[in-house]
């Protein structure tokens, strides 16, 4: 069994640190251990006096679950999953095609002749299938920091980053990084502010749709990892528009410099990266239209 923190407890819930304390030691938090003088409290633990909430999936979300379950080849599950990998490492400097994405995914084997591959791109190829399916398991939970943090433990997982001391694989950047020559937050500040973006988004009963893009651009912007963060990032995004009723999207490598301008201008004109990322859902839309998936 998976166990949280207080900390992480009282984030998910959006209480206090205090009061998920007492609940536990009062024993209203079903399998929280006191372990010297911390709590261990399971991961899936309920807060006390609320019932799970029952909300209705979307559609999509069903099929990829059912898909995904069934261990079917050729449907949407299968589609997105080599998708998303492919595009998303693709505009992060992998060198992987498509055609070799769709081979790893489809075999678990690597058959690539008469070329040099870097054993990263491969590595975080694998890793990110497995970040999809924690996102489409855990798309209705609230979004947190340790979720976060989980997903790019999960993709930077036995990579040569993981090797390194400065690195920190799951847990925010310890040297200051900048991206597309502007500067990002400070380590030392990056866990206030994305505790800040998350408490600011979570605190909103509905999600927009530019609620979702402008907690992705803001997280690109704080650029909380030493590396990963467009990934991890574009990886929440999809999972909140699942979360949420919204078609997901996948941003591809035609639309890439669209992006990049988008997330830049976003403070200033929201329409870019807007635009951007509806013509990218129009794009997965095609293609739920093809599966005869309702949205």
């Amino acid at each position: 069994m998976k166990y949280i923190s207080v900390a992480e407890f009282a984030a998910k819930y959006g209480i206090s640190e205090r009061t998920a304390r007492n609940y536990c030691a009062l024993g209203k938090v079903e399998g929280a251990t006191l372990v010297g003088k911390t709590w261990n409290i399971p991961a899936d633990a309920e807060l006390p006096g609320r019932k799970p909430r029952q909300r209705k999936a979307m559609p999509l979300l069903v099929v990829l679950r059912q898909e995904r379950e069934a261990r079917l080849k050729g449907g949407i599950y299968h589609k997105t999953q080599i998708d998303l990998t492919y595009n998303s490492n693709h505009i992060e400097g992998s060198r992987l095609t498509h055609d070799q994405t769709r081979y790893i995914f489809e075999t678990n084997t690597v058959g690539i002749e008469g070329e040099s591959v870097r054993v990263d791109d491969i590595i975080e190829t694998t890793n990110h299938f497995l970040c999809i399916d924690l996102i489409i398991d855990r798309a209705e939970e609230r979004l947190t920091e340790s979720l976060i943090k989980e997903l790019h433990s999960i993709l930077k997982m036995g990579t040569s980053d993981s090797r390194k001391d400065w690195f920190t694989v799951g847990d925010y950047k310890r040297l200051p990084n900048e991206v597309g020559g502007n500067e990002t937050t400070a380590p030392e500040d990056v866990h206030r502010e994305i505790k800040t973006l998350l408490k600011e988004y979570n605190s909103k009963k509905r999600k927009s749709f530019e609620d979702i893009i402008d907690l992705h651009q803001r997280f690109e912007a704080i650029h909380p990892f030493q590396d990963g963060n467009g990934r991890v990032g574009r990886l929440v995004m999809f999972k909140e528009c699942l979360a949420n009723g919204y078609v997901p999207f996948i941003i591809t490598e035609e639309l890439k410099m669209f992006y990049y301008r988008g997330l830049r201008e976003w403070p200033h004109i929201k329409e870019y990266l807007r635009d951007t990322c509806l013509t990218a859902q129009d794009n997965y839309k095609a293609v739920l239209d093809y599966f005869k998936v309702r949205y």
